[in-house]
Formats: C-alpha cells, sequence, structure tokens
C-alpha cells in the first residue's frame, strides 16, 4: 500500500508512522528489526539497564535502523550506559518516567532523536525544556508503567501546547492503539504518529512467554488493572505517580489493595514471584499488557500488525487536523 505521510514518517523515512513500545523484557532485537523491516520504527526496551542483553538485542537487530528506550530514573544511577549504547548509532533514543535533561545533550551529539514519553502536561513541559524532537503523550489505558490521563483527552491538549510552545516538536499518541481505527483517531487528535505497545507484545517476534501470550487472547479489555504490586514484589522503587497496568489474575487478587501485608511477605514472595515469571505462569505473576487486549485475537508477525493497521488507517480517509 502507499506510504502514510506525516511529519514523522517524513522526519524518519518511514513508510508507515508507527513506532513500537520499548517495552522492559519483550520489546528486544527481532521485534524492533522487524517493526522496521515492515516501515515503522523499532525500539529495543532497555528497561532497567542490562548492558550485556543490550548488546546481544542490538547484535540481533543488525543491518536494522532501530531505536532504543529507558526508565529514566533507573538510567540515572548507570548513565554510563547510555554512552555505552549509543555507539551502535541508534536512530531514537526514548526516555520515560524522569527528567530527560540531564541526557538530551549526549542523545543529540551522537546524531539520535531525542523521545520523551509523557504521562501529563508538566511532563510535556520538561520535555520541550530538554529539547525533545518528539513527545510522547501516554494514556492510562497503556500497559506497563503509566499515569492517570486518558489518552483521548490527553493527545489533543498536548498537541495544542506543543504548537504553541515549539511548533517543530512531534507528537505521538500512546495507550490503547492496537489497530487502524487507533491510528486514525491518533492522527485526528493531532498526533504525527503513534507508539505501539500492547498489540506489538502480543506478536510472534516478543519475547514474551507462551503463556502470557495465550492469557492476552483470553482477556477483555476490562480484564486488566492500575497497580503497584509488581513493583512492591520486585523491590523496585519506582516514583510516586506511576502504577502499572497488567492484567487481572490470582496474583493481583492475592496483593492488590493488600500490599502491606506483601511488603511483610518478601522473603517467600519475591522468589515465588521470580519462579513463577520464568515459568512463563500466567496466574502468579504480573502480565504486562493493557486495555488494548479487548482487540486482540491472534498472535501475529509484527509485519502483518503493523501493515494491516496502516492499511485500515488509509482506508478511512481521514486528513489529520492542521496544528493551531
Amino acid at each position: 500500500m502507499a506510504p502514510l505521510r506525516t511529519r514523522l514518517s517524513q522526519l524518519l523515512g518511514l513508510k508507515y508512522p508507527i513506532v513500537s513500545a520499548p517495552m522492559a523484557f519483550a520489546a528486544g532485537g527481532a521485534l524492533a528489526a522487524a517493526v522496521t523491516r515492515a516501515g515503522g520504527l523499532g525500539l529495543i526496551g532497555g528497561g532497567y539497564g542490562d548492558r550485556a542483553w543490550l548488546h546481544e538485542q542490538f547484535a540481533i537487530a543488525s543491518g536494522e535502523r532501530v531505536g532504543v528506550g529507558f526508565i529514566t530514573w533507573s538510567l540515572a544511577r548507570n548513565p554510563a550506559l547510555l554512552t555505552d549504547v549509543l555507539r551502535f548509532r541508534p536512530a531514537a533514543v526514548m526516555l520515560s518516567f524522569g527528567d530527560p535533561r540531564p541526557f538530551s545533550d549526549e542523545v543529540h551529539r551522537a546524531g539520535a532523536l531525542l523521545v520523551c514519553q509523557c504521562q501529563e502536561l508538566a511532563h510535556v513541559a520538561q520535555a520541550i525544556d530538554a529539547g525533545a524532537d518528539i513527545v510522547i503523550a501516554q494514556g492510562a489505558e497503556a500497559g506497563g508503567h503509566g499515569a492517570s490521563r486518558g489518552t483521548f483527552t490527553f493527545v489533543p491538549e498536548a498537541a495544542d501546547y506543543i504548537a504553541k510552545r515549539s511548533a517543530q516538536t512531534l507528537l505521538l499518541a500512546a495507550g490503547g492503539i492496537a489497530d487502524g481505527r487507533g491510528l486514525a483517531a491518533a492522527l485526528m487528535l493531532g498526533a504525527d504518529g503513534v507508539l505501539v505497545g500492547t498489540r506489538l507484545w502480543a506478536s510472534q517476534e516478543a519475547l514474551v512467554k507462551p503463556g502470557h501470550h495465550d492469557a492476552i487472547l483470553r482477556t477483555a479489555g476490562d480484564g486488566t488493572l492500575r497497580t503497584s504490586v509488581p513493583d512492591i514484589v520486585r523491590q523496585l522503587d519506582w516514583p510516586p505517580g506511576f502504577t502499572a497496568r497488567i492484567r487481572r489474575n490470582a496474583f493481583t487478587d492475592r496483593w492488590h489493595g493488600n500490599e502491606a501485608a506483601l511488603r511483610a511477605a518478601l522473603d517467600v514472595e519475591g522468589p515465588r514471584y521470580r519462579e513463577a515469571f520464568d515459568a512463563g505462569d500466567p496466574e502468579n505473576t504480573a502480565v504486562w499488557f493493557g486495555e488494548a487486549a479487548g482487540l486482540i485475537e491472534n498472535i501475529e508477525p509484527a509485519a502483518v500488525i503493523v501493515e494491516r493497521m496502516a492499511t485500515q488507517a488509509a482506508e478511512l480517509r481521514i486528513q489529520p487536523p492542521a496544528r493551531r
């Protein structure tokens, strides 16, 4: 099909204005490369910063133009990791959940685009101050960590704010976008493209256990919740205001709303959780997907997902509005 032309596709030379989310532990080099080959831009999930793993994933993606994403507050504890990864010349570096300003100059000096994921308008202002090339407005529908704003209102508010403050900065929408309707809606709301997480988590190339993939096919959009229990059990010190959207299951039934008891039982529950995660148990560990689960019926190749999303959006014949 013909390319979907937006400012994002023009800036990055993409066929489609679709970027894959750098999902920790799921978005490896194979997924990132597959999305890039399909006409979007794939991002490797840097997560909490495993240097050897990142080297391995960039090697897997070798020959394809991909980017990388980091959890910003974790990267701040080991900033040398950014310097190391920039040697792979990623097309873009996405920073989420923390102040991007200490890293912006280094990213730009390396020739990469700075992408900042934001969960509220104050984050958008901070990203612009950091010189972000691309801002992502992430709604609470998204799987994994986020905050409380809804995609449908946050995206146009961010678009209006960016148009007034930094018109050259591009905007992506994230949260609950899993098909061409979501892409078309994002463009109508003022975004230049989309960041896709959950739908590509449910792809053949994602580093997801079979039992977890089976679980998303059995889960509707109301089968998830926002909670802090996976961070408590893993003893990760997430900043206030961020929670994780995961599948409702035996683990969340047992501990969501019972956080004090979980903290008191970490000596037992921590190892139990890790064992369940390693085994791909879909009931006794966190299963990391968002409300878009209700729109997913199959585990498919990433290229099929990207191309169908773009085709559906183009068939809707919706033209993005002019920036105000």
